[in-house]
């Protein structure tokens, strides 16, 4: 008999809030370290003296150990007493998160930063299974769930708001240190209060699939390799990126064969005969596309506006507004059954108004306030597409399927997430050129209006106190800054425009779709991945 029928998981002197406060200071600053590479990319790079490709591949590399952990770290769970479960995984992300504050080796930090993933997998797979362990009800599971999704959601802009302010005033490593403090008290406060027991029943630990796991690893991290760094090093132009092809072939190759060939495979391929799971991931890869978009209006933000990180981290509080307020109504329609054609095609319906409204909204000067309801509206779309669709995706497999469908599924956020980063980069690159190169032929020393622009800006100098000589060269020096901010925000039209196309086209698929509404919402016995982001 199981340990856990026996004896309660937390002690009976443990209420409930202080229960669901212990989890919740374990769960949120192990969220935060996915989003710390994002929290100031600037700041870190600098500290560490990278690229800012590289800032965004450690959070590349940390996501790629929790999409191929995932799979594996179930056997641990199922070994390990949760207790002990729960000191082994605090204890690797308390030192993985204190090398990566005193390390300034780039690849000591990539390496950390995976096992500081893979650790992460397994303290958030503990707090998640505590909380929906005492969600007994579907009602309950589908808001927990939608609360939970909404929350990584959150977990970007919440990192940037929370961090500005110790940015500004420490150096980058230190956001670490921070991680710690955050972190420590909750996980004792947890093991003080809970019972030595275990969740699942025992399994014993042989015939861990160890090489499927370094096979899938090894594949996620070359491809978020190839896809961050393909556009900076002309993709199949370096052979860095040529070779990393080649290999991530092979190693799909191998994975394939493997799982095939296995009694017990690591990810069973039967998932992919089901249309529906296949259908919910290219959904889900969609958002993900849509989400990351989300970053050029940072960057328009930052870079046109000229808004520091204290005022950005402010206007992302409207997009987490609209987060929280469409999490309620996508578990609301859940509770109420609504069908899930119409849930996806309204969420999709938000993300089009914001990218077309945003569309008519970049200019060299605006007003912050007036981003304010598309930021929301953007946040809404997000929020009622998140949970849904990842439900959705993992109840329409087979209950003996569930694992593989949310390992398959955290596959392809982490996916959509790179090759957002990758699509980015190439429409800054070739877009932001191309309207320069445009912008350079209109201007010349002989256009009026450039020479009167000059003269408009050298004046205003002068009148400042500069120097005639000086403020000849600073006028100059502005002009190309506003041609730049032109560039980015023409840019930035051109892949919004792009980005509103594709989601007017998935609009329309999913409304002549029929069988979307076919599949059973079943969160007994199927239940999403615990730990994804």
């Amino acid at each position: 008999m199981e340990t856990g029928k026996i004896m309660p998981v937390f002690k009976g002197w443990a209420s409930e809030w202080l229960i669901r406060f212990a989890i919740f200071m374990v769960v949120v600053p192990s969220l935060g370290l996915f989003g710390l590479s994002t929290a100031n990319g600037g700041a870190a790079a600098g500290f560490y003296g990278i690229e800012p490709a590289d800032v965004q591949y450690s959070m590349v590399i940390f996501y790629a150990a929790v999409a191929s952990f995932f799979a594996l770290e179930r056997r641990f769970f199922s070994f390990i007493a949760v207790k002990q479960y729960l000191i082994i995984s605090t204890v690797v992300q308390v030192v993985t998160s204190y090398i990566c504050f005193s390390t300034r080796n780039l690849h000591v930090l990539f390496t950390f930063r995976f096992i500081q993933g893979m650790a992460n997998c397994a303290s958030t797979s503990i707090c998640i299974t505590l909380i929906f362990s005492r969600l007994k009800s579907e009602r309950a599971r589908e808001i927990g769930y939608s609360l939970f999704y909404g929350l990584l959601l959150c977990i970007t802009p919440l990192t940037t708001l929370v961090t500005a302010g110790v940015v500004d005033a420490f150096n980058y490593n230190v956001l670490y240190k921070f991680i710690i403090y955050f972190y420590v008290p909750g996980a004792i406060l947890l093991f003080i209060m809970m019972n030595d027991v275990r969740l699942d029943r025992k399994f014993p630990l042989y015939q861990v699939d160890w090489p499927s796991f370094i096979i899938y690893a090894l594949m996620l991290s070359l491809i978020g390799y190839v896809l961050l760094y393909g556009q900076q090093y002309y993709w199949l132009q370096d052979k860095r990126i040529l070779w990393s092809v080649i290999a991530i072939v092979i190693l799909l190759a191998i994975h394939i064969v493997r799982q095939l060939s296995l009694k017990r495979p690591y990810l069973t391929l039967e998932v992919f005969k089901y249309r529906n799971f296949s259908v919910g991931l290219m959904l889900i890869f969609v958002l993900y596309i849509c989400r990351g978009a989300l970053g050029i209006t940072t960057t328009y933000f930052a870079a046109v506006l000229g808004m520091d990180p204290f005022h950005l981290a402010n206007m992302l509080v409207a997009n987490m507004l609209g987060i929280f307020v469409g999490v309620i109504i996508s578990s609301r329609m859940l509770l109420m059954h609504r069908p899930m054609r119409f849930i996806i095609m309204l969420g999709f319906a938000f993300m089009l108004v914001f990218h077309v409204w945003m569309c008519f909204l970049f200019d060299i000067q605006a007003n912050a306030t007036e981003f304010i309801i598309p930021l929301i509206v953007q946040g809404l779309g997000a929020g009622l597409l998140m949970a849904p669709l990842i439900i959705f995706t993992v109840s329409s497999v087979p209950t003996h399927l569930g694992s593989t469908a949310s390992a398959t599924g955290v596959f392809f956020r982490f996916a959509g997430f790179c090759s957002s980063i990758a699509f980015i980069n190439y429409f800054s690159l070739f877009n932001q050129s191309a309207h320069y190169n445009r912008f350079q032929q209109l201007i010349s020393d002989v256009d009026p209006a450039t020479v009167q622009r000059i003269a408009g800006y050298k004046q205003a100098l002068i009148g400042r106190g500069m120097a005639a000589d000086q403020a000849a060269k600073a006028a100059s020096g502005l002009v190309v800054r506003s041609v730049n901010a032109q560039t980015l925000m023409r840019y930035s039209m051109d892949y919004y425009q792009l980005i509103s196309w594709v989601i007017l086209v998935v609009i329309l698929l999913v409304a002549v779709y029929p069988y979307i509404n076919r599949t059973k919402i079943n969160l007994e016995d199927n239940q999403p991945a615990p730990a994804s982001y």
